[in-house]
C-alpha cells in the first residue's frame, strides 16, 4: 500500500475510525495489528523476520536490562547485533557481495561458477533493522530502560506510519507515546492534515512529474552534458520531494493518531557546507550514523587523522545502507570526502553563515551577509548534485560517461535539449515550494500561524487545488522504499 494511493486512504480510514472509538490499551492493540496488515500487504512472508527481529531483540534488552555482568551484557549485545546484522547483510547484500568476489576473480584469471539466489529485498528492513538496533544499543549503554511490555515494543518497531522509510524513530521519544494515553485535539488533526497534503503535492505533483524527464536522459545512450546537467538538478529536486513527501505523510498520520515523529528534513538545499547538510537531511539516519557508528569508531576524540578516518568509514558505510551497488558507496565516499575536507578546512564548528542543529533560530543577516550566503547555496547546490549523479547512476560506469559530458559542456547545448520537458503544475507546485521552504528558513515553520483566517483558508484551498489538478496519472513508489 502506497501513500499516494487510495487504497492506503481506505485502510487508514478504517484505521481511524476504530481508533476514534477505543480507549488507550485496546488503541494500541488495534494499532499494532493494523500495522502488521498494513506490512503483510507487501509480501506476507515478511511478517516472518520482522516478528523475529522483534522478538529477539525484547528478550535481549530486558534480560541486559537486568543483567551487572559487563561480559553477559556485551554477549548480548552481540546477539542482538548478529541477529539484525546478519538478517540485513542476507537480504540485501548476500548477491552483491558475491557478484563482486566473481568479478574480483574473473579480473584475476580464474574461473569461478557464479554463485546468485533468488533473494526478495523485505520492504523497509533497513529501517527498522537500524531502528530496533538504536533501542538495544541505548540499554547496553544504560541510556535507557528496556520496556517490560511486549505488544507496546512490537508496537514502536512495526508503527505503519514510518515502518517502511522512516523516520528512523528512538524508543526515548516513541515509546513513551505508545505507553502514555494520546489525546487528538482538533488542532492536531488539522496539522495532520495539512502535512499529509504537503507530502502529497510533494510526491505526485513534483516528484512524479519530474520522474520521466530525469528518466529519460539516465536511460539514455549518449546524453548532451547540459541534458545530464539539466536531469541532475532534476532529480535533486526530485529525490528531496519524494522522500521528504513520504516523511510528511507518515508524520501527518502518525499526527492525526496522536503521535509526534521527529523532523527530518530542514530545507537541505538551503546549506552552504556539507556539515550543515546533514544536520537538514535525512536528520533521523544522520544522527543514527553519528550516536551508533561514528561515536562507536571514536569520533573526534582520538586525533585529526583518526577523526577524518572515521568520519570517511561513516559515511561508506552510510551510502552501503542505501543501496548493494558501488555507485551508492561511490556517493557516500564523496559525502565523506566533503565533511572531511570541511572539517580540515573549518574546524569542528564550520566555516557555514548559520548550522542548523535542534532549532529554527538563526540570525538575521545584514544584506550584504546575505548575498554571500545566498552565492554559498547556490554553489553548494552544485556540489550536491554531483552527488545526486553517483546516488542515480545505474553503474559506476555510468557516472564515468556522465561527468566526462558535463566536463565537456557546450552552452550550446542548451539550446538544443533532448529532456522532456516538465508538466506547468510541476513548474508551478516546484516555484511554490520553493518560495514555502525559503519562508520557513527565513521566519520559521509556524510563521504563518498568525495569518487570518481567510488567508490561511486560501493557502489551503490553494493546495487542495494543486494536489487535485496537478496529481500525475502515473504513480510511482517512493524512491526510498528499495532501501
Amino acid at each position: 500500500m502506497l501513500f499516494s494511493q487510495l487504497q492506503f486512504w481506505l485502510f487508514f480510514a478504517i484505521v481511524l475510525t476504530l481508533y476514534a472509538i477505543l480507549r488507550h490499551r485496546a488503541q494500541n492493540r488495534m494499532l499494532l495489528v493494523a500495522s502488521y496488515v498494513f506490512y503483510g500487504a507487501w509480501d506476507w512472508r515478511f511478517l516472518g523476520l520482522i516478528l523475529l527481529s522483534t522478538g529477539v531483540d525484547y528478550f535481549v534488552a530486558l534480560r541486559m536490562g537486568r543483567e551487572n555482568n559487563d561480559r553477559r551484557r556485551r554477549y548480548l549485545m552481540l546477539v542482538s547485533l548478529t541477529m539484525n546484522l546478519g538478517l540485513l547483510g542476507f537480504f540485501k547484500y548476500f548477491n552483491f557481495f558475491a557478484d563482486s568476489m566473481h568479478d574480483l576473480l574473473s579480473a584475476l584469471g580464474f574461473q569461478p561458477s557464479p554463485l546468485v539466489l533468488s533473494i526478495v529485498l523485505p520492504v523497509g528492513i533497513s529501517f527498522y533493522t537500524f531502528q530496533t538496533l538504536s533501542y538495544t544499543i541505548d540499554v547496553y549503554r544504560r541510556q535507557l530502560q528496556p520496556t517490560a511490555d511486549f505488544l507496546d515494543f512490537a508496537l514502536f518497531v512495526s508503527f505503519f506510519p514510518q515502518l517502511v522509510a522512516g523516520p528512523i524513530e528512538r524508543a526515548s521519544n516513541l515509546l513513551p507515546e505508545i505507553a502514555n494515553p494520546r489525546r487528538v485535539t482538533s488542532e492536531a488533526f488539522g496539522r495532520g492534515v495539512v502535512l499529509c497534503t504537503t507530502g502529497l503535492i510533494k510526491k505526485i505533483v513534483i516528484a512524479d512529474g519530474i520522474a520521466p524527464s530525469v528518466d529519460a536522459i539516465y536511460q539514455s545512450t549518449a546524453p548532451s552534458g547540459a541534458d545530464i546537467l539539466l536531469a541532475t538538478w532534476l532529480f535533486a529536486i526530485q529525490i528531496y520531494c519524494d522522500f521528504s513527501g513520504y516523511t510528511d505523510i507518515a508524520r501527518g498520520v502518525a499526527k492525526m493518531l496522536g503521535f509526534n515523529l521527529m523532523l527530518n528534513f530542514r530545507q537541505p538545499y538551503f546549506a552552504t557546507n556539507p556539515q550543515e547538510f546533514w544536520h537538514r537531511w535525512h536528520i533521523s539516519l544522520s544522527s543514527w550514523l553519528r550516536d551508533y557508528l561514528y561515536i562507536s569508531l571514536g569520533g573526534n576524540r582520538k586525533g585529526r587523522w583518526k577523526t577524518y578516518r572515521n568520519l570517511m568509514a561513516t559515511m561508506v558505510l552510510g551510502g552501503l545502507w542505501h543501496g548493494a551497488a558501488w555507485h551508492f558507496v561511490a556517493w557516500g565516499a564523496y559525502q565523506g570526502m566533503l565533511l572531511t575536507v570541511h572539517r580540515a578546512l573549518f574546524g569542528r564548528q564550520g566555516g557555514s553563515l548559520a548550522t542548523v542543529r535542534d532549532g529554527f533560530e538563526r540570525p538575521r543577516p545584514r544584506w550584504s551577509a546575505g548575498v554571500k550566503r545566498l552565492a554559498a547555496i547556490v554553489l553548494f547546490f552544485q556540489v550536491v548534485s554531483y552527488g545526486w549523479l553517483l546516488f542515480r547512476a545505474e553503474s559506476l560506469a555510468q557516472v564515468g560517461q556522465f561527468t566526462q559530458s558535463i566536463l565537456h559542456l557546450d552552452i550550446a547545448q542548451f539550446a538544443a535539449l533532448s529532456i522532456p520537458k516538465l508538466p506547468v503544475p510541476t513548474v508551478l507546485a516546484i516555484a511554490c515550494l520553493l518560495l514555502w521552504d525559503a519562508l520557513i528558513e527565513r521566519y520559521g515553520p509556524t510563521f504563518y500561524a498568525g495569518w487570518a483566517t481567510s488567508l490561511r483558508g486560501a493557502l489551503y484551498a490553494g493546495m487542495v487545488y494543486l494536489l487535485a489538478f496537478g496529481a500525475t496519472t502515473a504513480t510511482s513508489a517512493f524512491i526510498y522504499f528499495q532501501f
